[in-house]
């Protein structure tokens, strides 16, 4: 049996309710600190609603959602990353570089991803037509 860890925080509604703070916490943080959050964000604001008005099927409006939102979620990993790297040590160090690329790679593909499936929606869109 695990034992209760008081260090873990708290059971039940209380935890979720902590929970729901750090993540409101993270959240304002990656606004406040970081351009390119800010920057996905505005992207989704304006994705948002051009997928909702979008001819597309349903099937294919989720996949859009799905890859835009994916973005905010890959920017707030590649933040993690860098804040933990950056907690460690500011020094220029190889192993930090991996780390802090490797976020930026993530982030390119989940970019890569989302410019894909537009322009699949979009042929898929005029070979029905």
């Amino acid at each position: 049996m695990i034992e209760h860890n008081d260090m873990k925080g708290k059971n039940g509604i209380r935890r979720i309710i902590n929970a729901c703070g750090y993540s409101a916490d993270g959240f304002q943080a990656a606004f406040k600190n970081e351009a390119a959050f800010r920057q996905l964000l505005l992207l989704n604001v304006i994705s948002l609603p051009i997928i909702a008005f979008c001819p597309f099927s349903m099937l294919m409006k989720m996949i859009l959602l799905f890859a835009t939102m994916q973005t905010l979620v890959v920017e707030l990993f590649n933040t993690a990353i860098e804040a933990i790297v950056d907690r460690v040590s500011t020094d220029i160090h190889p192993l930090s570089k991996i780390a802090k690329d490797a976020g930026s790679a993530a982030q390119t593909m989940a970019l890569l991803i989302l410019g894909v499936m537009w322009v699949m929606a979009w042929v898929n869109y005029f070979q029905a037509a």
